[in-house]
């Protein structure tokens, strides 16, 4: 390879193991996810001056991918928001992050008519893919046919919602949320680890503890997932993020890669260019399901011109190889 990070330079796409479906379809509780839920007259526009998202203008059925950033523009949680009712919005994150996020954001409230609470114990988050997923979900809803395109909701009554996600297989990929009171959905059950290669597979990061303020929102692709307006008012870091876009001085991105061992959220990646600095991190990991070499695939943030470089990737022991993300990636030369 050049020393010339570009798209070309890339894989296009997958192997075939690596792109075709690898389950029957099923359900799996989200036990890493929480939900926060803000409520009042003042929710969106009161979000709207906290997170990376347009809060204001909802389409009909959308939900939305948001970040929230430290004053620094470092994502301190990554968020998928829906409307729940005209005076709620429901904002799902990594668990581990339910409560600092709750926290910080509680302290910005001030005067506003909003009121944030965890829904720890009162929703059950579920990661649903497949044909049986989608049959069920038809059935339930009456729907004559699912929401294909990402980020719409379909509604499951008065209290339950499913959140079509993007997907980077063939597969589909759902959130439904219901009330944990309500018993456990009668569909086949879908391995945690199935579930966790489908959302590295997808490309869309998630931020957890072992991440938190590590990564400028365009560092993850944040706004190439549709995480990031660029045309709405302030918030927490908009000037770090607005000077990464239209400066040019974004030197890092997030790539999909395998890697030939198991590796986990918050690792430091190397180049054998230059062992002693970090490459990158780690973003998320999930091995390859029916994998017999124990490989998996992550998406790792990592410095652009490395990639593209020759030489090895490395995370320890673990080698790691780019794969092609299921959307473009623009790279800047260097």
């Amino acid at each position: 390879m050049t020393s010339s990070a570009s798209e070309s330079a890339l894989p296009t796409a997958l192997p075939p193991a690596l792109n075709s479906s690898v389950h029957e379809g099923g359900v799996c509780r989200l036990e890493h996810w929480g939900l926060i839920l803000a409520t009042g007259p003042d929710a969106t526009s009161f979000l709207q001056g906290q997170l990376t998202q347009d809060m204001l203008h909802w389409a009909e059925g959308q939900a939305k991918l948001a970040g929230y950033c430290s004053a620094k523009g470092r994502l301190l949680a990554t968020l998928t928001a829906w409307r729940v009712g005209p005076e709620q919005v429901a904002l799902a994150c990594s668990a581990d992050l339910l409560a600092p996020t709750l926290k910080r954001l509680s302290m910005f409230v001030l005067r506003a008519k909003c009121k944030l609470t965890s829904g720890e114990g009162l929703w059950a988050l579920y990661g649903m893919s497949g044909p049986a997923a989608d049959r069920w979900l038809a059935d339930t809803s009456g729907a004559q046919q699912l929401p294909q395109a990402a980020w719409q909701v379909l509604a499951l009554g008065a209290d339950a919602s499913a959140i079509r996600l993007p997907s980077g297989t063939s597969d589909s990929r759902w959130l439904l949320v219901q009330p944990a009171s309500l018993p456990a959905l009668a569909l086949p059950a879908l391995d945690r680890s199935t579930w966790d290669w489908l959302e590295v597979r997808a490309g869309v990061a998630r931020v957890v503890a072992a991440t938190v303020e590590q990564f400028v929102p365009q560092m993850v692709n944040l706004e190439l997932t549709a995480g990031v307006s660029f045309q709405k008012g302030c918030y927490p870091g908009q000037e770090v993020v607005a000077r990464s876009q239209y400066r040019g001085t974004l030197k890092r991105r997030m790539f999909l890669m395998t890697a030939d061992g198991p590796l986990q959220a918050g690792q430091e990646v190397h180049h054998s260019s230059d062992p002693d600095q970090p490459a990158g991190l780690v973003v998320l990991a999930a091995a390859i399901p029916k994998d017999g070499a124990g490989r998996c695939l992550a998406l790792v943030e990592c410095k652009s011109a490395l990639v593209a470089a020759e030489g090895q990737l490395t995370s320890g022991d673990v080698r790691l190889q780019p794969e092609a993300l299921p959307y473009p990636l623009p790279l800047e030369p260097v």
